[in-house]
């Protein structure tokens, strides 16, 4: 579905970011990426979403070759980038006045009837009481939650997440990657999904990639055979602590 064939790119300033890094995701799958900081998976993320172009290669999504931002893949920033004038429900809905949904400027919609769920995604991450509030109101992980169910609103085919749950807690973090992945495998959603966090991305992915250090490339891409949907009991299982450690050997730390 989506193709990422020899990237590489350069900044300005010279810095080489990417390198050769090749990626193929299938529909529905579930793809972590992890990698030492600053190698440069979050410029990945930025190329395969249209909003940067490669010094070299292409990316394509589903055989037409990306050159700017397409209304199928979503993406989540790893700052939350809320608008300071709009509340909580209208950040939320804001995907929804921008694509072709029929609705007004500020106005949330049946955001239940749009997820495979019947609790609203305001409510599934924990904003219920803060659904009129502003940003400034917002804790940082409250303000990261509310860009979280911005990002699935509009139940886009394609999903990148670019570090979406380090401002959170340790409780908010294991609740949200539950609920996401059992969204995701609902919906079909392809995922790709940077993060540091080995345990994290062996929780909810089909198979993670490891990445070199600066400018990245695609060391290894671990497997992950766990059956769904996933708890995070599943934590202590021998499986689960293989392909952890199977990661790691990947990443050679």
């Amino acid at each position: 579905m989506l193709s990422a064939q020899s990237i590489s790119h350069t900044y300005p300033s010279g810095t080489q970011a990417l390198h050769n890094f090749s990626l193929e995701v299938n529909v529905g799958e579930f793809v972590a990426i992890v990698g030492p900081s600053g190698c440069g998976k979050s410029t990945l993320l930025r190329i395969l979403a249209g909003l940067l172009q490669p010094t070299s290669g292409q990316v394509s999504l589903n055989g037409q070759v990306i050159t700017a931002p397409v209304p199928q893949i979503g993406i989540m920033f790893q700052e939350a980038a809320l608008l300071p004038w709009r509340t909580v429900a209208q950040n939320v809905a804001l995907p929804l006045e921008l694509g072709d949904w029929g609705l007004g400027t500020g106005e949330l919609g049946d955001v239940q009837s749009l997820i495979p769920n019947p609790q609203s995604l305001i409510d599934l991450v924990g904003l219920t009481d803060f659904r009129d509030a502003y940003p400034k109101e917002l804790s940082g992980g409250m303000a990261q939650r509310a860009a979280l169910a911005r990002a699935l609103v509009a139940q886009p085919p394609v999903l990148l997440l670019d570090e979406p749950f380090g401002a959170l807690d340790a409780f908010t973090r294991e609740s949200l990657t539950q609920s996401i992945e059992s969204i995701c495998r609902t919906q079909g959603t392809t995922v790709i999904l940077v993060t540091h966090n080995l345990n994290e991305a062996v929780f909810l992915a089909d198979r993670v990639i490891a990445c070199s250090p600066r400018p990245a490339h695609a060391l290894e891409a671990v497997p992950v055979n766990l059956p769904r949907p996933r708890t995070w009991r599943m934590e202590a299982e021998p499986a689960f602590i293989a392909a952890v450690q199977a990661t790691r050997e990947a990443l050679h730390v």
